[in-house]
């Protein structure tokens, strides 16, 4: 009707019997969905797991002064999920994904600070790292105790607003000498070829 040419109807043992590379096919993609939720549910157990040593912490952190700002905890989820501690210290789950990793990070490398499959062998760890990190503020807050009443959170803010535009500066100072050494390579190979 109206010009449409009808589609020719495929046999039905063609449809009934799947060629070996389709069969083969769907076998593979079963497997790759059986691996993801396998994945899926190493990664959510690996979650749980840290969901439950940061409740196991949060004693220790409700006792850390308020005034001492080093530490901000959180669970990223991304492929490796970790808790963070602060900017250089995290948990993360050991191969096994039983075991928790204390790692800290330093210029040198990452290092391994504690490894247990229990729980309050990994608070013990982190209340030790607190505490040292906690003291080597205190050491330095000792060599300049006039610091905190000298710098006025105004000052603080007017020298973080000048190392931004110091950044930019040097940014666009880069970006200037990029486009000039751009030009006077043009300007080289256009030479070369001319001739």
């Amino acid at each position: 009707m109206w010009g449409r040419k009808s589609k020719p109807d495929v046999s039905a043992a063609a449809a009934e019997a799947p060629s070996p590379l389709t069969q083969a096919m769907h076998q593979a993609r079963l497997e790759a969905a059986e691996r993801t939720s396998v994945v899926v549910d190493l990664r959510d157990a690996e979650l749980a797991r840290l969901e439950l040593l940061n409740e196991a912490l949060d004693p220790l952190f409700a006792q850390i002064p308020p005034d001492a700002e080093l530490f901000d905890r959180g669970i990223s989820r991304g492929d490796t999920p970790r808790l963070w501690l602060d900017s250089v210290a995290h948990i993360a789950m050991g191969r096994d994904k039983r075991q928790y990793r204390l790692l800290h990070d330093t210029r040198i490398g990452r290092h391994v600070l504690a490894e247990s499959h229990e729980i309050p062998e990994i608070v013990q760890a982190v209340t030790t790292y607190i505490a040292r990190r906690l003291v080597e503020r205190q050491r330095a807050l000792d060599e300049d105790p006039d610091y905190v009443n000298r710098v006025t959170p105004k000052a603080a803010a007017r020298e973080h607003r000048r190392r931004r535009w110091r950044t930019f500066r040097v940014l666009l100072l880069g970006f200037v000498v990029g486009i000039v050494t751009l030009i006077i390579a043009a300007l080289i190979f256009a030479a070369r070829f001319s001739q």
